[in-house]
Order: C-alpha cells, then structure tokens, then sequence
C-alpha cells in the first residue's frame, strides 16, 4: 500500500510564493486522493507489490490500465514535485548539470525561457519536465494529464505542475506568474 508523503517543508514555508491554503488542498486534498484511489485500483492485482516506477512502466500503453496508469503516474509526478520546491533551496544546478544545460540550451537563462514558455504553452492540465534519456540527452518534454517521463524510458531531474490546482488559488489565470515564480523563487535542484 501506497502512502502520502510527507512534505519536505512546511506548508506556510513557500509564501508569499506558494500560500498554505494552496499546499493544503494540492498535497492534502488531490495528492492524497491519487494515493487513495490508486491503493484501492491495485488490490489485489498484480501490481499491488510492485514500485510506482513498475507500474507506470507496466501500464503505460495499456487502455485496459488507464485509471491504475493515470493514479499511479499522479502520485509519482506529485511526489517528484515536492522535492523541486523550496525557498531555500539551490537555486541553480550542480556545476555538471549546469554544463549539460548550457551545452544543450546555450544558456541556463535560455533554459529557463523554453522550459518557461513550455510551461505556459501547454494546453490544458499537465507538467513540464527536464528529462535526460539514457545517451545522457536533455530535453524539456511537456506532458498531459498524469503522463511523464517514466512512461517514456526517460529519466525525470525536474518538474512543475501546470494543473490549475496547483497555482489557481494564489494565481488565479496567470500560469505565467506562477511559472516566474517557481524559476525565479521556488525552483529546488538539490
């Protein structure tokens, strides 16, 4: 059985950036939910044993899994997601991510503007990712829904949710304000 993590902050710890009533109902309310719903969706099946990594990988491209899928990927997004926030946190990556970053975008400052204008470009409900695949390549991969990267054999280094519920009580309809924020204040590489 799947458990709700446990936040690595606070949940006033983000303001004025991220209100508590924002990580209330995002972790309390919709995370535990997806934690819910998909502890009830495997028992007894054959993934009831298996990681979140496993059964994202073994339901993936399976319509006869889609909820399992769709809860399963949900609570590793959101899990990943925690981990890439924090006031405090490195504002920067590691000095051999930050080569790889640069080699690949130019820049650290022209990362942040495509993984920006990803964010607020993409359609609907989803995420945007930095993924590495396994010939050490890095790209911003913009996915819908609970889709990610593990259901693409490709590594996940980090995220931000664009799902109205995780901006829309602080931010209203300014994704691009939230996203801002999260580069500019939030954004955790450690």
């Amino acid at each position: 059985m799947f458990k709700l993590i446990s936040l690595p902050f606070e949940k006033n710890a983000l303001k004025p950036y991220m209100s508590e009533e924002t990580l209330t109902f995002h972790h309390d309310k919709h995370h535990q939910a997806y934690v819910d719903n998909l502890n009830k969706l495997i028992a007894g099946t054959k993934f009831e044993d298996m990681s979140l990594e496993e059964i994202i990988k073994q339901t993936a491209e399976d319509i006869e899994w889609q909820s399992i899928f769709n809860n399963a990927a949900q609570v590793f997004n959101h899990n990943f997601f925690w981990k890439c926030l924090s006031i405090n946190g490195t504002k920067r990556p590691k000095a051999d991510l930050l080569e790889k970053i640069e080699q690949r975008f130019g820049s650290y400052e022209n990362f942040e503007q495509e993984f920006k204008q990803a964010s607020i470009s993409q359609f609907g409900s989803g995420w945007v990712w930095l993924t590495e695949d396994h010939k050490g390549n890095l790209n911003i991969l913009k996915t819908s829904n609970a889709d990610n990267p593990i259901a693409h054999r490709l590594t996940p280094l980090m995220t931000i949710d664009v799902w109205e519920h995780a901006y829309y009580l602080d931010y209203q309809n300014r994704r691009a304000d939230f996203v801002d924020a999260f580069l500019t204040h939030l954004i955790n590489w450690s």
